[in-house]
């Protein structure tokens, strides 16, 4: 297992504290896939090798802002806001399984040509890119999965579709949203300005004028269970699982299971962050999956 030191990473890559980092600048690009049209930021740089990444569920592809600027030096950096997500149309009637998103990410692919390329994900986008990569292999040449749950407990999951179930808040105002808004799961090391970045991101305003969150609700509603733990056994490609060092998620027994099925898999545990990687520490998480990539090439 690797770790990565908060403070000596950051300073190695940025110079700044994670309170310094400043979002990457980047383009929209729209594809279609299951036909729907889905969004992708693009951060450049364009005759690099390509990056796709992949975020969490009721996330949006803004969640890699932070990390992105670490990468785009040395690899063309996408991030796609998943149907139901982001600035991407949703499904109706729903239609939010695992193997839809997998199909989705199939098509994208190929609308973008993406070839040998690193597919990074976050949470629900880690189980997403790790059922495309086991049932679409081919075109993925690594495969990072950052602090996802391989198997969740029924409670959990008739807990997601509750909160699903509900009739989300309205807001007044869009600073007015990004003042209330709180990640979920709430355990979290970011700082305010990042968080302030993915809240300005993730709300629209309605015909009735009030803001609300931009993912469908019926993601939550209609959430099914997957046991990630048989994919792992169809990967054949270098493949790191990323824990931030305060999250239970990945613990040794997880990362043994997954190592007995897929032996080449490394983990890389990142200092001072929570579930959320990308966002409690981006030079960290940059750091961790840099050492991991040259270590392939």
């Amino acid at each position: 297992m690797l770790t990565n030191n908060d403070n000596d990473a950051e300073n190695s890559l940025t110079g700044h504290s994670k309170h310094d980092l400043q979002p990457a600048p980047c383009t929209s690009g729209f594809v279609e896939a299951g036909g729907l049209r889905l969004h992708y930021l693009d951060y450049g740089t364009a005759d690099r090798p390509p990056m796709l990444c992949v975020h969490g569920g009721a996330a949006h592809a803004h969640w890699f802002d932070y990390m992105a600027p670490g990468l785009s030096a040395d690899y063309h950096v996408r991030a796609l806001d998943l149907r139901g997500h982001g600035d991407s149309a949703w499904a109706q009637p729903p239609d939010y399984s695992y193997a839809r998103y997998a199909a989705d990410l199939a098509e994208v692919v190929e609308r973008l040509d993406l070839r040998d390329f690193v597919l990074v994900g976050h949470s629900m986008g880690g189980l997403v890119s790790l059922v495309y990569a086991a049932s679409h292999p081919g075109r993925v040449g690594r495969l990072v999965v950052v602090d996802s749950m391989m198997h969740m407990t029924e409670d959990r999951v008739a807990a997601i579709r509750g909160v699903g179930q509900r009739q989300g808040s309205l807001y007044a105002t869009r600073e007015e949203f990004a003042a209330r808004f709180r990640l979920r799961p709430a355990g979290t090391t970011a700082s305010p300005r990042i968080i302030r970045q993915v809240a300005l991101h993730g709300c629209r305003q309605g015909a009735d004028s009030a803001w609300r969150h931009k993912f469908d609700r019926d993601v939550y509603a209609t959430r099914e269970n997957l046991d990630g733990m048989p994919c792992w056994e169809r990967i054949r490609i270098p493949a790191l699982l990323v824990k931030g060092d305060r999250s239970p998620r990945i613990t040794p027994q997880v990362f043994a299971a997954v190592k007995a099925r897929c032996p080449q898999v490394e983990l890389a545990e990142v200092a001072n962050s929570d579930h959320h990687v990308t966002l409690d520490n981006p030079a960290g998480f940059v750091h961790a999956v840099k050492a991991f990539l040259d270590r392939q090439v």
